[in-house]
């Protein structure tokens, strides 16, 4: 059925492609090329969900966690081509 889809001999539904972004570990955004962002897979995307029912002061502690990593990892990149 994947080959018919490739081929353009039939169209998935939904479900199907739901089925198949959670095989594959994607997010069904990206499996019907809407991002091209890999790194937004299917746990990303359910992180990035769970994240906003956290409390407001929760998810502010994470997102400062998060950007101290991320400028950690800049400025090593950084040094490391000089």
């Amino acid at each position: 059925m994947i080959g018919k889809y490739e081929r353009g001999e039939a169209i998935p539904s939904v479900d199907a492609a739901k089925k198949i972004a959670d095989a594959l570990g994607v997010s069904l955004d990206y499996l019907v090329g809407g991002t091209n962002q890999v790194s937004f897979d299917k746990r990303t995307v359910d992180r990035i969900k769970d994240l906003e029912q956290l409390e407001e002061s929760k998810k502010q502690t994470l997102y400062d966690l998060i950007d101290t990593y991320i400028r950690d990892c800049k400025t090593r990149k950084t040094f490391a081509n000089l």
